[in-house]
């Protein structure tokens, strides 16, 4: 099976267990004007928990896929082939001008991202599971969590 954009799903109790995780962080996230709230969790090619992210977790407008892996940036922890699992599709681009999340995902060698929903056009067009996958990352969608993902980013989808 597969989202109408052909991007497929995933059923694995493993997938499941870290978005969960993940929904837990996103309902962390204050609501801001124009920022979503995610939730993020970095696991290890070996299935380790290495850290965890919320939007806005950490000073300078940070999404949570970026504070998943800058709290583990000190640290001598390699990220490739990890996984990164996140609520929301990761950024292509940032109203901020930051580097998105998609760019450091890539950069850090991550080989699998765990999505719980695509990015939605209320804010900016995303293509951040496109970019993934054309630089050879696998993405695959949780089915089943798209209420659990978007019930904490209200305040721009009600706009």
């Amino acid at each position: 099976m597969t989202d109408p954009y052909g991007t497929p799903y995933t059923n694995d109790p493993t997938d499941l267990k870290y978005m969960q995780l993940s929904i837990e962080e996103a309902d962390k996230s204050i609501p801001a004007p124009a920022a979503y709230c995610v939730g993020a969790a970095l696991v290890d090619a070996h299935g380790q928990l290495l850290s965890t992210g919320y939007s806005r977790e950490l000073p300078g407008n940070t999404h949570a896929e970026e504070c998943a892996l800058i709290k583990i940036s000190d640290k001598d922890i390699s990220t490739e082939g990890a996984t990164m699992y996140t609520t929301m599709e990761p950024c292509s681009v940032r109203l901020s001008g930051n580097r998105p999340c998609a760019s450091r995902i890539i950069e850090a060698k991550i080989k699998r991202v765990v999505v719980g929903v695509r990015e939605p056009p209320n804010l900016v067009t995303c293509e951040g599971i496109n970019l993934l996958e054309r630089e050879g990352i696998q993405v695959v969608i949780v089915p089943n969590v798209q209420e659990a993902c978007l019930k904490p980013n209200q305040h721009i989808l009600k706009q």
